[in-house]
């Protein structure tokens, strides 16, 4: 599939970053303090901090390959977490007005790699800055940073599908790997929120929702709605 390896490139990133700050600090460390157990404690402390940052990170930015489900008029899960609204929501910048919405929140243990809910083109995309509040809470989606991606599907061929990702307290930043015009297919990986957040789906009111409140639901698998 598309942008298989970006969130590996992403987490190898921070661990390389991680990593110079770690050599900045020991080579201060190794001019301020003296030489002997508390140098050697401090090398071991940081060195310790840094490969348990190294091993989360690497589970973190995990990528597994979605078992993408074939049938007609599908919409996937755009990401993997738990289902936690549902309901009504009125979304003017892509949809036009009044929609269902589906809000999914991901945990710093969910896999924060989103798909392609559709096949067919981004016909939108729009950053917006805001705050960072906690993503457990639903109104989030109504003031943090977000992304939001509309999709346009070529089966039904029109059907609106948008897609916004939230960055939250600890996620502060969205790494899109899609842009306006491009086509994709059902599954195909769109971006990387990285760490814990929170993704609204907006549907039209024709679209039959099939997850309920509750339910955990996996990035590219997971057949939340279908078009009747």
């Amino acid at each position: 599939m598309k942008h298989s390896g970006k969130a590996a490139k992403a987490a190898f990133r921070l661990i390389l970053i991680a990593l110079v700050v770690l050599a900045v600090i020991l080579g201060v460390g190794a001019v301020a303090l003296p030489e002997g157990a508390v140098k050697a404690e401090l090398a071991g402390t940081l060195g310790g901090l840094w490969l348990l940052f190294t091993l989360f990170t690497l589970y973190f930015f995990r990528d597994p390959e979605a078992h993408v489900p074939t049938g007609a008029s599908l919409v996937v899960a755009p990401g993997h977490g738990k289902v936690d609204v549902i309901g009504t929501a009125k979304e003017p910048e892509f949809m036009g007005g009044e929609c269902q919405r589906i809000s999914i929140f991901l945990s710093v243990f969910d896999v924060h790699v989103q798909n392609a809910p559709v096949s067919g083109k981004v016909s939108f995309f729009r950053y917006t800055a805001g705050q960072f509040l906690n993503a457990l809470k639903a109104e989030s989606a109504n003031y943090n940073e977000n992304v939001l991606v509309g999709f346009e599907a070529s089966e039904p061929r029109g059907r609106k599908v948008g897609v916004r990702l939230i960055a939250g307290l600890i996620a502060r930043r969205i790494v899109p790997f899609v842009a306006q015009g491009d086509e994709v297919a059902r599954g195909d990986r769109i971006g990387l929120i990285q760490f814990g957040s929170r993704l609204d789906v907006y549907l039209p009111s024709e679209a039959r929702i099939k997850v309920q409140p509750g339910d955990h639901v996996v990035g590219g698998e997971t057949v939340l709605a279908v078009f009747e």
